[in-house]
């Protein structure tokens, strides 16, 4: 069996630490999931950083997917090492397009030096509130279509042009969701209409310039009406809406099945049986590394020709990959110190000093 054909291939898992201990390697190497995605929890210096990315290309037998959250304010996983770059609502009422574009390059070569491939965003959910009690507080970058495709795409585009992969993200769109998912499933009660009005004319539009699309966790009635599907599992978002309708011939993932929006949904195995029919071609599996070995045993176990589709997307994902930067200590400080002038050039000298209030943690429970 080829490497394209290996159904690990259709895994992007998380890594316990800021290390490979030799438990930890063996698993992994055993595993050879298709990529990894990196948290805070992995991040403690900048060398350490690019030795951990390095180890697991390593360790895996084809050159993998390395992927993180490098958004801008709290959901930039390297402020723990650097200074935190604002986040999409402050450019956006900057209003300097310049800046975002900035952005957009310093992100792009800040991941090659640290041995990314690809990061997840730019958010493409329309904040319709800026006040709304939900996890996008601070992470959209218009309130409006026009403002949203305008302003992330600015961001988009300069960092694709600085060799990193893009990710649009949450779809069909996350706004109006009163819950988080990392904890219970919500329910988007928007009609289509309404979906293709706002949120989709946004992710229509990015069809055909982001290279990946995170398909979100919460329910839509007009999508499934005849139960609680999430729309990570659901055909009818994913081969209809997304692939059929819209077009999309990117990478489709899910987001972290290891949530209690899944979890308290489906099992396991018939959660990860219903990823692959819905038509994803990554299943993300951010915490444990026991729920993904559990994944592969069922992925195992299905027909190939179901696997087929997941692992030609997964494949045609890899050949557009960007391989690292040389890394230096003088160049992170370098590209740290263009990060610190945008934040000061977006949010003026005395703001700059104030960063987002979960400055530093490394929550159990972290944003994406």
């Amino acid at each position: 069996m080829i490497a394209s054909e290996r159904p690990n291939e259709l895994l992007l898992i998380g890594v316990p630490g800021f290390e490979l201990d030799a438990a930890t390697a063996a698993r992994i190497r055993k595993l050879q999931p298709g990529g990894f995605i990196l948290f805070g929890r992995n991040i403690q210096s900048a060398q350490q950083l690019r030795k951990l990315t390095d180890d697991l290309r390593d360790i895996s037998a084809t050159e993998p997917i390395i992927t993180i959250d490098q958004e801008g304010g709290r959901v930039s996983r390297l402020r723990l090492i650097g200074h935190e770059p604002p986040n999409a609502q402050q450019f956006r009422e900057r209003g300097d397009l310049s800046l975002i574009q900035t952005h957009g390059r310093i992100t792009g070569e800040l991941l090659r030096l640290f041995g990314f491939n690809l990061d997840l965003c730019p958010v493409l959910d329309i904040s319709f509130d800026d006040e709304a009690d939900n996890s996008l507080r601070g992470r959209c970058y218009g309130s409006s279509v026009e403002e949203t495709i305008t302003n992330a795409e600015a961001f988009r585009a300069a960092m694709t042009a600085a060799g990193i992969l893009s990710c649009g993200k949450h779809f069909p769109g996350y706004t109006f969701a009163g819950l988080d998912p990392h904890h219970e499933l919500p329910c988007i009660d928007r009609s289509r209409a309404e979906l293709d009005a706002c949120e989709l004319a946004v992710f229509r539009a990015f069809a055909s310039r982001v290279d990946s699309m995170m398909i979100g966790h919460a329910h839509y009635p007009c999508f499934e009406p005849n139960g609680a599907v999430p729309a990570s599992l659901s055909p009818a978002v994913i081969r209809e809406c997304l692939i059929k309708e819209l077009g999309f011939k990117g990478l489709v993932m899910t987001d972290d099945l290891d949530m209690g929006a899944i979890l308290n949904t489906f099992g396991w195995d018939e959660t990860i049986r219903r990823a692959v029919h819905a038509g994803n071609h990554l299943i993300m599996i951010c915490h444990r590394l026991e729920a993904a070995e559990d994944a592969l045993k069922t992925l195992e176990s299905m027909p190939a020709g179901d696997l087929q589709h997941a692992l030609s997307g997964v494949a045609e994902c890899k050949a557009k990959m960007a391989p690292p930067s040389v890394f230096s200590e003088a160049a992170h400080q370098a590209l740290d110190q263009q990060v610190w002038d945008l934040r000061v050039a977006t949010l003026g000298e005395e703001r700059a000093q104030t960063r987002s209030a979960e400055d530093g943690k490394r929550s159990p429970v972290e944003i994406y």
